[in-house]
């Protein structure tokens, strides 16, 4: 997908106040509406012009993409792909905000918008039409009192948490426009227990850490949605959890008793003779904890040994001869 520079389809400075966006998307709203604009594109145009506005005006979509753009810099129309949990440690809340408006004719963002806020964006509509309050005429002008927002951002957990449960302290990052419109920076603190048996995808709720409640109604709530950080030792999928392991050529022919370091501790695994490579070996119960755990699966490789010495080599050479008819391409074809 294209990486889209928004600051330059508003035609701003990344410095630009709320009122500075505000004025760029009407000038350009005048310009591309499909209903007044003579441009050939202007449909087109019109939801750049939305989908640079949804983000830009709701400061806390602006403070991640600003993030995301210091972290992985791009120009526009370059292919770009948001790198792993780019989002972890974002707050962003829940209501009616400038996500909500139609982007293309359809109501769809780019697939480079869906990436990075069609989750926040479904949320902020849902929130919004789920809580619309009833007009001030209907209370005789006071509005009745309301929940507060709930909030949402990503976190990131190494996969022994899932296996031992945790206490960690996470720094949330938000923003906030002030009094002149200027966008202000605001992180917060949280000690968070997690569960053992949490998966990736599960959200951690945090009751009244959301937005505060008006006319006496209760805060809303903090949802935090577990991500794994990137480990080469193991990924998960879903409770199954999958390890590289390598093994010795004598080992995997012959079979052998090794020792493995795995999420669930150092274990004795056998593994069998005759072993080939991209073979997954399951240890049923061992992936991440719950009533019905998953499974650890070791996906074994053959690691060859380096030959540096005299008597390495030798050892090579003597294999060699004890295999002559052994032939690593045979079935790969002519």
């Amino acid at each position: 997908m294209e990486f889209k520079d928004y600051y330059q389809v508003l035609g701003i400075s990344k410095t630009a106040t709320a009122d500075d966006i505000k004025k760029a998307y009407r000038k350009r709203a005048r310009k591309y509406h499909p209903d007044v604009s003579k441009e050939a594109d202007a449909a087109a145009r019109m939801a750049e012009v939305n989908e640079a506005n949804a983000v830009l005006s709701d400061p806390e979509k602006r403070e991640a993409y600003d993030a995301l753009g210091r972290q992985a810099p791009h120009r526009p129309g370059q292919d770009f792909r948001p790198p792993p949990n780019w989002d972890a440690g974002f707050e962003f809340s829940d209501g009616a905000g400038a996500a909500s408006a139609a982007g293309g004719p359809d109501g769809e963002f780019s697939d480079f918008f869906e990436q990075l806020f069609g989750r926040h964006a479904r949320a902020q509509r849902a929130q919004s039409q789920y809580r619309e309050a009833p007009r001030d005429a209907e209370w005789g002008g006071t509005p009745p009192p309301s929940r507060g927002n709930d909030h949402h951002a990503r976190i990131e957990l190494d996969l022994l948490d899932a296996y031992q449960g945790a206490e960690r302290s996470l720094t949330l990052r938000g923003a906030r426009l002030d009094d002149a419109g200027r966008m202000v920076h605001e992180q917060r603190n949280l000690q968070v227990k997690i569960p053992k048996g949490v998966r990736e995808g599960q959200l951690i709720r945090l009751t009244g850490q959301g937005s505060p409640g008006t006319g006496g109604a209760p805060a809303g709530d903090l949802f935090l949605e577990v991500q794994f950080k990137p480990d080469p030792r193991w990924r998960a999928i879903d409770r199954d959890v999958y390890q590289p392991v390598a093994v010795a050529p004598w080992e995997a022919e012959l079979g052998a008793v090794i020792e493995v370091h795995t999420p669930a501790g150092a274990l004795e695994v056998t593994v069998p003779a005759h072993w080939k490579s991209a073979r997954k070996l399951r240890l049923k119960g061992r992936g991440i904890p719950a009533a019905t755990p998953g499974d650890l699966y070791l996906e074994l490789s053959v690691a060859l040994p380096p030959a540096h010495s005299d008597a390495e080599r030798a050892a090579y050479t003597a294999m060699a001869k004890a295999f002559p008819r052994f032939d690593p391409r045979a079935t790969q074809g002519a």
